[in-house]
């Protein structure tokens, strides 16, 4: 058995395609391509997954507000996803599923026991990403609900959904898939920029090449018929093959008469036009792709591209790898941004000075301040400057003196003052 067959499972008997609230059949067919040869959507999206590879995916169990990285094999799973995957290759290869079809699909691998008390465990190996081109959504006679995968190679396996780590894009008119109600993408705006620009530069190939075809008129002072002036031409033709110079030599009988060259091509403003068109169809700015952006430009395309997905991502994974008991205990999947640092290192260090002295900060949320992720060994603590006190007490305590009844916070205090 190859490591690919563990997830190949066969159907639970007696189904039937799941039930949806527009009556249509649950069967989606996948990974329409035609968009995908333009050179601009191929840069947009390589800058969108780009940045996402760079997450750093942790289990965390929120104690109050407080984030506490969990050491264990959810963890480790993270950390090495499958036996042929890094973290960043296995995030690149699903997001990359998930911009060209609205539809990202993850498999889990696992061994499950139940204990005495009849609680199931689940011992998580390995997270797939998967590429199916074919997705049928059935169910059952309990109408617990799956859904089929049909492979190229032939191959098929159905897992109950709860199995699935399903992560949807544009997720609107259909029930169970992102994109239209096909379960597709809809590019149908999309295609007709993509038809504009790709005019556009035909149309400049064709001027360019128009204008260097001919450069000139030679003008034959005498009358020639057919044969002759066919005989002339060709022996223009070999002038020009043999001019190294540029010059070219004619008798008295032929007379040059150069054209003046006066191309009108597409003005540069109306190709960023279009390109940038397309791009915002993505949430790309140019500046972006160009990779000159400042701090406050890199902060909006986080905002406005990036995070809805890293939301919908780091929800998606929750759902699927915890019970409902365990995420009622605050664990959770969290994708940090790491270097996707969109505040200038100064506005991040005021920020932190100003709360870290009053205590508002725990100590790992400074660290996710700056995109660090968490440490075990901070869990919970907080510290806070004892030059704080009250108004009204701060002249006796600068004195000193005894017995003043001045409020200040223990440097560890967890939960308040002390």
């Amino acid at each position: 058995m190859g490591w690919l067959d563990r997830f190949f499972r066969k159907s639970p008997n007696e189904t039937k395609y799941a039930q949806t609230f527009n009556g249509l059949i649950p069967v989606y067919s996948q990974y329409g391509t035609n968009i995908y040869a333009s050179d601009i959507v191929q840069q947009a999206l390589k800058c969108i997954v780009d940045e996402l590879k760079k997450l750093n995916p942790k289990h965390v169990r929120t104690a109050g507000s407080d984030p506490v990285p969990v050491r264990g094999g959810i963890q480790d799973l993270l950390d090495n996803p499958n036996p042929v995957m890094t973290t960043a290759e296995f995030l690149e290869k699903m997001f990359w599923m998930l911009l060209l079809n609205y539809n990202a699909f993850v498999i889990p691998t696992y061994y499950s026991w139940t204990d005495n008390n009849g609680q199931e465990h689940r011992s998580y190996e390995s997270l797939y990403p998967i590429k199916p081109e074919q997705v049928d959504f059935i169910e059952d006679a309990a109408n617990r609900l799956y859904v089929k995968f049909w492979f190229s190679g032939g191959y098929t396996t159905t897992i109950p959904y709860e199995d699935v780590i399903h992560i949807k894009m544009r997720y609107s008119v259909n029930d169970y898939m992102g994109g239209d109600e096909g379960g597709q993408p809809d590019h149908r705006s999309l295609l007709q920029s993509l038809q504009l620009n790709d005019q556009l530069l035909k149309g400049i190939a064709k001027a360019m090449k128009a204008s260097y075809a001919v450069n000139g008129v030679v003008k034959y002072n005498t009358i020639m018929d057919g044969g002759k002036t066919e005989k002339a031409i060709k022996e223009l033709e070999q002038k020009l093959a043999n001019s190294e110079s540029g010059f070219l030599p004619i008798d008295l009988k032929s007379e040059f008469t150069p054209l003046k060259r006066d191309t009108k091509i597409v003005d540069a403003d109306t190709l960023k036009f279009v390109d940038e068109k397309i791009l915002r169809y993505w949430g790309v700015p140019l500046h972006i792709l160009q990779g000159n952006y400042t701090k406050p430009q890199y902060n909006a395309f986080y905002q406005k591209t990036l995070e809805p997905i890293i939301i919908t991502t780091s929800q998606a994974f929750t759902k699927k790898l915890f019970t409902r008991r365990e995420r009622a205990f605050g664990n959770r999947i969290d994708l940090y941004p790491k270097d996707l640092i969109f505040m200038t290192v100064e506005q991040t260090l005021e920020m932190v000075t100003l709360l870290g002295y009053t205590g508002a900060m725990y100590e790992n949320e400074k660290r996710a301040a700056f995109g660090l992720a968490p440490l075990p060994e901070l869990e919970g603590k907080r510290f806070v400057s004892l030059n704080w006190v009250e108004a009204d007490k701060a002249a006796a305590y600068q004195l000193g003196h005894q017995n003043t009844n001045v409020n200040t916070v223990d440097k560890t205090a967890k939960g308040g003052e002390s």
